[in-house]
């Protein structure tokens, strides 16, 4: 460390959206964030002036970014394990650690120790060839160990036919059962250092190619057992695998009424963003609180339903102009920008509505997101 009192109290790697929406909670509880960001006009380095530019692979530039840190939290998991160990040797406490993010970072080390756990997963197999996914059977569901997200890294294999792209991946593979499933759902735990956790409804997520679409919590008519069910399976895996901060566990509610672990993330995720105006507190300043040690914040909504939808790029490329449109038709839709330039797909926002009538604020929330993005009535 090279400073007595220390300048900042977390470092954040990682310049996207989920960086820039710590922003606000750390202004708000007095703490001082620094950013390595991977360019000077990311979405996060819009709004943390502390930033360094640099790149998560390279050492020097870690320790550039987060120099009088004492704590060193994550904007995304893809941070090598070594580096963190170094940091970590030389002072700093990331949170989550390198032993728990492995876990979020390589699928096959995800699997084998959620089914030393018990955890229930979908049936599944470590594959090296074409043929190990032929015996294991089709249809399947290929995965990349290492480095897919939103739906990249993710193949549909109904026959050999289908392997070719999979196995030009220059990434280990798993191959897993097509899980016939009714809806995705996502549980969100906080762990702070001192053991204390605290967990948000379970939510049902919609995906449209591989992507969040949409979000609603809590989740419509989920049999309150199975609720209870996804719940504990995400207290346990915070807690088995020594999770500091934000975790996601995302699920397959099956035609069997069950839930089977499908993905994790540790960090604000996604499925989480409704909580900055549905919760008492949002994903976003648990994390904070959980990584610096402080309190944990209620979970409790504040209405009975919330739904968020995300701005993926579409028609409109100028949101800063549309967005007066989109506050004059739906003025109590709350509109979320990341400060991106906007691209086919890309997630550049989401907007949020909260009301008592699940259908009110279902189409109160389309209607503001499709004029975001196509310009048009829903």
């Amino acid at each position: 460390m090279t400073h007595e009192a220390p300048r900042h109290d977390v470092a954040v790697i990682g310049g996207g959206q989920l960086a820039r929406m710590m922003q606000q909670p750390a202004i708000a509880l007095g703490l001082r964030l620094c950013l390595l960001a991977e360019g000077p006009d990311v979405s996060a380095a819009q709004v943390i002036g502390d930033h360094h530019v640099g790149t998560h692979t390279d050492l020097d530039d870690l320790r550039r970014a987060v120099d009088d840190a004492p704590v060193v939290t994550f904007d995304h998991e893809h941070v090598p394990p070594e580096h963190l160990r170094t940091l970590a040797q030389e002072g700093h406490v990331c949170r989550p650690g390198p032993d728990a993010l492995i876990h979020a970072q390589d699928k096959l080390v995800m699997r084998r120790r959620l089914t030393e756990l018990g955890v229930p997963c979908p049936r599944w197999a470590e594959v090296h060839e074409p043929v190990d996914v032929e015996a294991f059977g089709f249809p399947a569901i290929v995965k990349t160990a290492r480095g897919g997200y939103d739906g990249k890294g993710v193949w549909k294999a109904e026959s050999l036919a289908d392997l070719d792209e999979p196995f030009r991946a220059e990434s280990a593979l798993l191959v897993e059962e097509l899980v016939p499933f009714r809806r995705e759902l996502s549980a969100q735990v906080a762990r702070s250092a001192t053991g204390e956790i605290v967990d948000y409804p379970v939510v049902e997520s919609r995906q449209v190619d591989g992507v969040c679409f949409e979000v609603v919590a809590p989740a419509p008519n989920l049999d309150p057992a199975l609720e209870a069910r996804a719940r504990r399976i995400a207290r346990t895996v915070a807690e088995e695998l020594d999770v500091v901060g934000m975790l996601a566990v995302e699920l397959f509610e099956t035609e069997d009424d069950q839930v089977l672990v499908n993905e994790l993330a540790m960090r604000p995720h996604n499925t989480g963003h409704w909580s900055i105006d549905g919760a008492v507190t949002s994903q976003f300043e648990n994390h904070l609180r959980a990584v610096t040690g402080l309190p944990l914040g209620s979970t409790t909504p504040r209405q009975p339903w919330t739904v968020m939808v995300n701005i993926l790029g579409g028609a409109v490329t100028e949101l800063a102009a549309q967005r007066e449109v989109a506050l004059a038709a739906q003025p109590d839709v709350k509109v979320h920008l990341y400060g991106k330039a906007v691209k086919p797909g890309r997630k550049v926002g989401h907007v949020t509505a909260v009301g008592e009538d699940l259908e009110d604020v279902l189409r109160r929330a389309r209607h503001s997101a499709a004029l975001l993005t196509d310009g048009e009535q829903p």
